[in-house]
């Protein structure tokens, strides 16, 4: 008699692989795409989630664009590692914005900042390599670890640190499978700098234990206070053979949705990340790489524009932020969050209901205050919530004065 598989040897028990299922949603996605949903059905949610300039793309961007719809080499294939021009302009704007020297051939074109990040780590981790990760951390970098086979380790810096981690802190954290260390300055979620002294202490310490680096630099414009800093490969020229540099136009273009990002590597990570592309995505879309490539050959009138904006909001949201009882916001030097610690109101009733949780704290401001922020939870830091001000200034003010009254 033939037996019947069972639930638990038959092929189709499990839907989705394991390795996907244990993929977590974006958070900040989700946070933003449940503003959005609200505000459809007729409420004012005012939304500090999404991590994108509220500006639109300088529009002699957009121009070319929309020329590059026109041209019929854009209606084709091109390399899968980016358009050859696109390549040698970022290494030029490479040069000029950081001072890093790089050939073009170190150069591959991704869609967004996450599709560099993901394959980078697949390119240097093999299955239990571990990552040494400062939290609090943006939600996208374990996802990617995990999905390139290796093990992220948590670092924590607080408040008290100015959210930074320290040299001995990574000591501590490091073991005999430790790979790649994964710097992000300035910070999403935190927007925490680190100075050009602490990136040179951090590199001696790659350097001492032959670790490799991955350095995020999507927000490299977006310095306030005249905060010496600099990127990790220029400030440890000594790292420059082990060392990723990920960026993109996103941030500095107000080009979130046009999915150009690029990663910066020795040729043979570069190479290899290439390969990989070739045959998860081919291409990036030329349109957008036109357009990406209009944007790095031009100069920063822009974002300087842009940035006196967000300068302007964070002042306003952290001072608005301290006024609430409960609350301990440092300033941010640099990208566009807040990432106030909201201890202080966590373990009480509010209407009746306990707060235990930032998740529930979140949860709680957008029935009451319809406002949306992005709890601790998803950045490794329980305790907290991440508010971008990268929204206008009416409705910062209103959203925060919205808090203040939740919470008088």
């Amino acid at each position: 008699m033939t037996e019947v598989p069972t639930q638990q040897t038959s092929p189709r028990a499990r839907r989705v692989s394991r390795r996907i299922d244990a993929i977590a949603e974006s958070a900040t996605l989700k946070v933003d795409a449940k503003a959005k949903a609200l505000k459809a059905e007729g409420r004012p949610v005012i939304g500090f989630g999404a991590g994108e300039p509220d500006f639109p793309t300088p529009p002699y961007i957009v121009e070319v664009a929309a020329e590059a719809c026109r041209d019929p080499r854009n209606h084709r294939y091109t390399p899968a590692g980016g358009l050859p021009e696109l390549k040698q302009a970022i290494a030029e704007k490479t040069r000029r914005d950081s001072g890093l020297e790089v050939d073009a051939a170190q150069v591959v074109v991704t869609n967004g900042g996450k599709q560099a990040i993901y394959e980078a780590f697949a390119t240097m981790l093999d299955p239990g390599d571990e990552v040494l990760v400062p939290a609090p951390y943006w939600t996208t970098y374990p996802e990617a670890i995990q999905l390139a086979g290796g093990v992220t380790v948590p670092v924590a810096a607080d408040e008290t640190q100015e959210y930074k981690v320290t040299v001995e802190q990574l000591e501590a954290a490091r073991t005999d499978r430790t790979k790649v260390l994964l710097f992000v300055s300035p910070s999403n979620p935190t927007g925490a700098v680190y100075t050009a002294n602490e990136i040179r202490a951090i590199g001696r310490w790659v350097e001492e234990h032959e670790l490799w680096v991955l350095t995020d630099e999507i927000y490299e414009h977006l310095v306030y206070d005249d905060v010496e800093t600099g990127s990790v490969p220029v400030l440890c020229p000594e790292l420059a053979g082990h060392c990723v540099v990920v960026n993109g136009v996103a941030k500095t273009y107000a080009m979130t949705g046009w999915r150009v990002g690029w990663l910066i590597a020795p040729q043979d990570i570069a190479k290899a990340a290439a390969n990989l592309q070739s045959h998860a995505t081919s291409n990036v879309s030329n349109v957008s790489q036109r357009a990406a490539l209009a944007a790095v050959s031009g100069d920063l009138t822009a974002v300087e524009e842009m940035k006196a904006a967000f300068d302007r909001r964070r002042r306003t949201i952290v001072s608005m932020l301290g006024e609430i009882n409960g609350v301990v916001c440092p300033m941010p030097e640099g990208a566009f969050y807040a990432y106030p610690s909201v201890k202080g109101l966590l373990g009480k009733e509010y209407d009746s209901r306990r707060i235990d949780t930032s998740a529930d704290l979140a949860e709680y401001i957008l029935e009451q205050a319809e406002v949306a922020v992005v709890p601790g939870e998803a950045f490794g830091t329980p305790g907290y919530l991440r508010l971008s001000y990268a929204l206008g200034d009416d409705d910062l003010v209103e959203g925060i004065t919205r808090l203040q009254k939740l919470f008088a």
